[in-house]
């Protein structure tokens, strides 16, 4: 393998029948992909259920519920807006600032949502062929997903300019942290309907 140490992704791929080069990594498309898999896998870790959105027509990328206990609320879900990102400059070292567009930042924003909303910033390396490596020991996902709530923000960003969220490094998506996003704190902060 070209490049990359073994079990990262090859530049070209050997079969039986010869050398095929490899597609291109690394696109917007395909860093959004990875980022949306990535959500997706600790997402089946967490035993939540997932639905994919067909269209992005509100600035929700996935919602996660699950059936909920006897006695308790009937399949709470959240909505989930996922971005994945290399950052290109030093960051600080508590918090992520990450250029939102402003039209996905007014559908983060404010409290008039029947469904609590959350930002999922995926921070991959900036090089594709670094987002995964695989050994017959493990699956290795590079590098970390965090989590940001803006319901105590106005939706007041123009649609074609962007805005800097704060996305705090204690907020890193894990299994109890997806869990702990459908209690009443989150729920609470909405209009109620």
């Amino acid at each position: 393998m070209a490049d990359g140490a073994a079990g990262d992704i090859p530049h070209q791929s050997h079969h039986a029948g010869g050398t095929v080069d490899a597609l291109d990594m690394g696109d917007n498309g395909h860093k959004g992909d990875f980022g949306e898999q990535f959500v997706r896998a600790l997402a089946a870790v967490a035993n939540l259920d997932a639905s994919r959105r067909d269209r992005d027509r509100v600035g929700v990328d996935w919602q996660l519920g699950y059936p909920g206990r006897h006695g308790t609320r009937r399949y709470p879900s959240i909505d989930v807006q996922v971005k994945c990102w290399a950052p290109s400059h030093a960051q600080p070292p508590d918090t992520w600032h990450y250029p939102l567009r402003g039209k996905n930042y007014n559908w983060l924003a404010g409290r008039d949502y029947q469904l609590p909303r959350f930002l999922f910033l995926v921070v991959v390396p900036d090089k594709a062929e670094e987002w995964v490596h695989v050994s017959a020991e493990n699956l290795l996902l590079r590098h970390a997903a965090y989590w940001a709530c803006f319901h105590d923000k106005e939706p007041d960003c123009p649609d074609k300019s962007s805005r800097m969220v704060y996305v705090p490094r204690t907020n890193l998506l894990t299994v109890g942290a997806l869990h702990d996003l459908f209690t009443d704190d989150f729920r609470e902060m909405l209009v109620a309907s």
